[in-house]
């Protein structure tokens, strides 16, 4: 990363002074202009609620910014999604949403591309790679917000116990080091949550382990129901779901916030996890291994990358005034104290400079060095949204008890071609 953008905080530093009003331009002594900001929450309880992070940075933003205030409403990642979906379905969309989707709005025409908003200097500095993905047609409208990637945590101790000395190379020893676990009478071996909150990111890490994925890296076109997809659903609900390893909920009833909790209390085993989890597991006095999800005979095709985005709404003609609260908020500083709260990685090289050579945050340099050759969901096909909303509700019965993978992929796929023909 250094290598692509030598000197890039300096160099970010000196054009800020002179491009600050470049790309969005102040209030001009106009009336006041209350900005509505929704965000996902990151923390787990109301002491690490994101909600603190994004007011505070609001009063700092507003005492340097007369004539804009920010009006901050956090939402959990359950729902904000469809909260805000329901908002720019009734006339009301917010001026700035923080979420997981972006490419739906821009394909309506309600959002500002990032060219219309940020200053040179603050665009720049976005990681080519999350960059390109928050495009539609090769325009940016999603602007990353934070990133992170995958990795296979593990219970030390738990793995002590059951006389498990070293981490799983490959789907065989994924299978029985659940059974030493469960063996030992750990609750649930190893958790895989295939619910609603985040099925899709369990399940791209899963397919991307058995060698395919969403898309065709040919083309991009969809690829769901592939035959390296469906071996790989086959074996999970066969080999681990089916032997009883996967603990007393059912993946597809089972959303990441509570397999992450049941983690931190020593219930699991193993699951795939992303670097905020490091932080809960160590405050529980959890010991945590990680290491790459890997293949089913040795090494996986590659990670899964992941990126939250930021959109601006054009509903309410507040562009200059957006565009100049965004600069602030892509500020090395204020990327970097959010990044450090929940351990996610920056979505800026700068700032990705910063944290690499920052040894308080030398458990992250795993998932850093992950990212840049890491697959992201497919974030800027214009029918994604309604593709993952397809996986959340289905992909947990191709684990199910005398459930059929191809059957299952195969109705995704359906709904995946359904939706790229509408566009």
């Amino acid at each position: 990363m250094r290598q692509r953008y030598p000197g890039m905080t300096a160099a970010i530093a000196a054009l800020c002074t002179t491009m600050a009003l470049a790309g969005c331009g102040g209030t001009g002594g106009a009336a006041e202009v209350t900005l509505q900001l929704v965000a996902a929450d990151y923390g787990t309880n109301s002491e690490n609620s994101s909600s603190k992070y994004w007011k505070a940075l609001a009063a700092e933003f507003e005492s340097n910014n007369p004539g804009i205030k920010i009006d901050v409403d956090v939402r959990p990642w359950k729902t904000i999604d469809a909260d805000v979906a329901e908002r720019v379905a009734n006339g009301d969309a917010p001026d700035i949403a923080q979420i997981g989707s972006y490419s739906q709005y821009a394909k309506a025409g309600k959002l500002y591309n990032a060219d219309q908003l940020l200053s040179v200097p603050s665009q720049a500095n976005f990681l080519s790679q999350l960059s390109e993905a928050g495009k539609v047609n090769r325009v940016q409208y999603g602007m990353p917000f934070v990133a992170s990637t995958r990795l296979l945590f593990y219970n030390k101790d738990l793995f002590e116990q059951a006389g498990l000395t070293d981490a799983p190379k490959n789907w065989d020893d994924i299978k029985e080091d659940a059974q030493a676990l469960k063996e030992q009478g750990v609750t649930t071996p190893i958790a895989i949550p295939l619910g609603s909150e985040e099925a899709q990111g369990e399940t791209l890490m899963w397919l991307l382990a058995g060698g395919g994925g969403y898309t065709d890296t040919a083309d991009g076109s969809y690829n769901i129901d592939s035959q390296q997809n469906i071996d790989t659903f086959d074996w999970l609900r066969k080999d681990l779901v089916g032997e009883g390893l996967t603990g007393p909920v059912a993946p597809g009833k089972l959303d990441r916030a509570t397999a992450f909790k049941a983690f931190t209390s020593g219930e699991v085993g193993m699951l795939n996890g992303h670097p905020s989890l490091m932080q809960d597991a160590s405050k529980s006095g959890i010991k945590v291994g990680m290491v790459a999800l890997p293949g089913a005979k040795g090494k996986a095709k590659s990670s899964m990358g992941v990126s939250d985005w930021m959109m601006a709404f054009k509903e309410n003609n507040h562009r200059r005034e957006i565009g100049r609260f965004l600069d602030y908020v892509y500020e090395d500083t204020n990327v970097l104290n959010f990044a450090g709260l929940y351990d996610l990685l920056p979505v800026t090289y700068s700032a990705s400079e910063e944290m690499t050579a920052d040894d308080n945050h030398a458990d992250l340099r795993k998932f850093l060095e992950a990212l840049p050759t890491s697959e992201l969901l497919p974030y800027g096909k214009n029918s994604w949204s309604t593709v993952s909303d397809s996986i959340k509700k289905n992909i947990g019965q191709a684990v199910e008890p005398g459930g059929s993978a191809s059957s299952v992929l195969g109705r995704i796929a359906r709904d995946a071609a359904t939706a790229e023909a509408a566009e």
